[in-house]
């Protein structure tokens, strides 16, 4: 069945959904949302048609042809590169990478081709902006003016080809290639449709057998991203080292303010000097990879005030985001009124992943808004993005209730702890503490002695193996330098050192380690050189 027909068969049910009008499901900035049960696979089909039913509240079809016509241009083409770039939707964009203007409008035109399409309509730019009629006539007296310059044969859908791409600030013929082949001309060949809120057709286009007159992208491998495979790696020369001992701790959810392949393709553009580690594309079909996991890629301008964040993990106060994060971008922008069910699945997914592998706690204070930490100069991804059902699909996608899977987190306070796997044992000499940089709710301290009264952390296996032992402490001048950290595990028991006076406010890595089944314990010790004070906050084990 057609695309097309397809979704005029799914719109009654999708508009049963859509009267209730946009949900806001954002959180608050200082509390987690609360966990949601993902809907079943017939509902979320057709709150995806509701969905899009509120990114078009009118009939379009008429505006398309109107500009169209004046302008010598074809219709078709005109809706496939609005649907490329917008899905219709008239946006009012936001700077998202300096030196990219917004863009605006259901052609997402930005810079100079507002100023220049604007003279050309005969209307202002602010028109083009803000007018969805205006700005389908800047647009298309922009490609008319392309097509005279070029000399093509107007009757021949294929040959406008390089006219559709000179509508974007796309430069790299590879990226040109995959917008116009993948994106534009395959809208063009499959059809879409989307209805208002009332169920009227707000725009149709049908399926061509049509092939674009333009280079092929250059035959060569596509090949997985190293840390997802269900991603292609487009490696991005914009990136450098994260710090020594850094945690990875957080994943940042950004739009790109624009289409897909234009996002990824500045990106990857080393004159941008900008980037992230992931980019995912409107219909969640495919991801790219563009900078491992392990590097700090570009994509946060700010540093991190926790106060912007609940006071979560304050001890990284002040640090670069970057550092400590991993980012996604997503074809699309902050302003759009809801964000495709495919896409967010797929993100979903990636954030999954990418909390198993850094051991990243999965809630609203570890997978964060771009707007949330740099709220100066980003929005994105907006409010209309649906956090909590996508931190539950998150959930849902890792089986747990937000730990990492496999993970155990022992704090200094029992009333953090589940108890059937993790318990602190702490002296009555140990004086509990609250400066800034702790885990949970504080944390113990004790001055150094010789005497042998550690903090006892314990720890639940249900089977015997292998973990990787980490510890959190609040650093300062007066921490001891060597504070005693010591592992009881199956082949007897490690001491190890720890600088406390350092790397406060995030997990430490001590070693990995074999262990048997049942309750296993490491212990921080007060027996150190005199003079100082150990900390005991929490330990991970993962």
């Amino acid at each position: 069945m057609h695309v097309l027909s397809k979704t005029f068969a799914a719109t009654a049910a999708a508009l049963v959904l859509s009267a209730c009008g946009p949900q806001q499901e954002a959180p608050p900035p200082e509390a987690p949302p609360s966990t949601e049960v993902p809907s079943g696979a017939a509902d979320d089909a057709a709150r995806a048609i509701a969905d899009q039913a509120r990114r078009t509240p009118s009939e379009l079809d008429a505006l398309f042809a109107q500009a169209a016509k004046e302008f010598d241009v074809p219709v078709s083409l005109l809706k496939a590169i609005s649907y490329t770039e917008t899905r219709w939707e008239h946006v009012k964009g936001e700077e998202e990478f300096e030196g990219r203007p917004a863009a605006f409008g259901l052609l997402a035109l930005r810079g100079d081709k507002v100023t220049q399409g604007a003279a050309l309509a005969g209307v202002t730019e602010d028109q083009v902006r803000g007018e969805p009629l205006a700005n389908l006539r800047a647009g298309a007296a922009l490609l008319s003016r392309h097509a005279a310059e070029a000399g093509i044969d107007r009757k021949d859908l294929g040959a406008w080809a390089p006219v559709a791409v000179a509508l974007t600030d796309i430069s790299d013929p590879d990226v040109q290639a995959y917008y116009v082949h993948n994106e534009v001309y395959a809208t063009l060949r499959d059809g879409a449709g989307a209805f208002t809120p009332e169920g009227k057709v707000a725009v149709s286009l049908e399926g061509a057998q049509v092939e674009a007159k333009f280079a092929l992208p250059r035959m060569q491998a596509m090949a997985a991203g190293p840390d997802y495979g269900a991603s292609i790696w487009r490696a991005s020369p914009n990136y450098n080292a994260r710090p020594a001992g850094t945690n990875v701790s957080m994943i940042i959810i950004h739009t790109c303010e624009g289409g897909y392949s234009g996002c990824w393709g500045w990106l990857t553009n080393s004159a941008a000097g900008v980037s992230a580690h992931y980019v995912v594309n409107e219909s969640g079909s495919e991801i790219s990879q563009l900078v491992r996991e392990s590097a700090r890629a570009w994509h946060v301008g700010a540093s991190y005030d926790c106060n912007l964040n609940g006071r979560v993990d304050c001890g990284i106060q002040g640090t670069s985001v970057n550092h400590f994060s991993v980012g996604i971008e997503h074809g699309g922008f902050a302003s759009q009124t809801s964000f495709p069910a495919g896409q967010i699945d797929a993100s979903a997914k990636l954030s999954c992943d990418i909390t198993k592998g850094q051991g990243i706690v999965r809630d609203s204070y570890h997978i964060v808004a771009h707007g949330r930490l740099q709220p100066a100069s980003r929005t994105d991804p907006g409010p209309n993005w649906p956090w909590s059902s996508y931190i539950s699909k998150i959930k849902s996608y890792c089986g747990d209730g937000g730990t990492p899977t496999g993970t155990i987190v022992v704090d200094s306070h029992n009333a953090n702890n589940d108890t059937s796997k993790a318990r602190a044992d702490v002296p009555a000499s140990w004086a509990a503490g609250t400066s800034a940089g702790y885990y949970g709710s504080g944390y113990y301290y004790a001055s150094t002695q010789p005497i042998s009264e550690p903090v006892v952390f314990n720890f639940y296996l249900a089977s015997a193996g292998t973990k990787t032992i980490d510890a959190w402490w609040v650093s300062g001048t007066n921490r001891s330098p060597a504070a005693p950290f010591i592992i009881n595990h199956a082949g007897g028991n490690s001491t190890v050192t720890a600088n406390q006076q350092a790397n406060g406010g995030a997990w430490n890595t001590l070693g990995t380690y074999s262990f048997p089944a049942g309750w296993n314990t490491v212990q921080l010790s007060r027996w150190a050189t005199e003079g100082y004070v150990v900390m005991a906050d929490a330990i991970r084990v993962r």
